[in-house]
């Protein structure tokens, strides 16, 4: 039984994406043209760069055009400003990614404010942030945006459910709640301050984690046939080995919860198909073209 409570996001995310690589083939077919993602690294974060190679694989599999830019650590901002703007002007460039986190010497808003919002395939640019905010149409940010498809392909339809969001950060607590009242659900956003979350927590129908704190939501905070979604990825020692869990305590929750994603393999692969389809949506749009079906 606990089985079926398991929402593999794996196999939802490879599903996704080859949906997204037939829409490329049928843009190419019908339209002639290449959507392009342009990832930027600054320096030699190892996870970073794991990240970045993954994205770049992901890309070019998907039939798109990869444009992969590393910069030394030392990197000036200035430098880093000039290149974004040649790849805002950049007709094969439809989405624009600087990893982060990046180094001291550069502002990481102000570097995210430069990109011209129709490119930011990672949604955090403040006029992204407005459109999601107002109901407008702009690019969301890609972990909250495929959190919601994974509750969505579980639950159906989200309205009037009461969902709690644990974390308030502007890369997935913020836009996720924003996400979960656009499908008109009654949202609490949760965070470290709050009193007695246990208690604002076993009233949620929908427990979004994505505090950064491992294993920290307890089975006995759930109600019956809560549906969670963790958002956490933290590596933890335990038995001597070094293991990655997530914000929930797994073994804990499956039995309360009626669906939950795991760590790994859940929220995570979501990310990348996200940033996939938010570089296509971004490249219809540039050129005023319809999504394909």
């Amino acid at each position: 039984m606990s089985e079926q409570k398991i929402i593999d996001g794996k196999a939802f995310a490879e599903k996704l994406r080859t949906r997204i690589s037939a829409q490329v083939a049928t843009l190419k077919a019908k339209n002639g043209f290449t959507p392009g993602l342009a990832v930027v690294l600054v320096g030699e974060d190892p996870a970073s760069k794991v990240y970045v190679r993954n994205k770049g694989e992901q890309t070019k599999a998907a039939g798109m055009n990869s444009f992969e830019h590393k910069l030394d650590a030392s990197t000036s901002q200035e430098t880093l400003l000039k290149l974004i703007d040649q790849l805002n002007k950049d007709p094969n460039v439809n989405g624009i990614l600087v990893q982060l986190p990046l180094p001291k010497q550069i502002d990481a808003q102000a570097v995210i404010n430069a990109i011209d919002p129709d490119k930011d395939v990672d949604g955090f640019h403040v006029v992204n942030a407005g459109r999601l905010a107002t109901g407008g149409e702009g690019l969301v940010p890609c972990t909250p945006y495929g959190c919601l498809l994974l509750l969505k392909d579980r639950l159906g339809d989200l309205a009037g459910k009461h969902a709690v969001v644990i974390g308030r950060s502007n890369i997935v607590g913020k836009p996720m709640a924003q996400l979960l009242l656009n499908e008109s659900c009654t949202v609490t956003i949760a965070h470290s301050k709050t009193k007695d979350l246990p208690g604002e927590v076993r009233r949620a129908d929908i427990v979004v984690a994505a505090v950064g704190r491992p294993e920290m939501v307890k089975g006995d905070w759930l109600k019956d046939g809560a549906v969670v979604i963790d958002v956490g990825i933290n590596r933890i020692e335990k038995d001597g080995k070094g293991k990655l869990v997530g914000d929930c305590d797994f073994q804990s929750c499956l039995p309360k919860a009626s669906a939950i994603t795991p760590v790994p393999g859940g929220v995570g692969p979501m990310t990348i198909a996200m940033l996939l389809h938010s570089t296509l949506v971004a490249a219809c749009r540039q050129r005023g073209v319809p999504l394909p079906e």
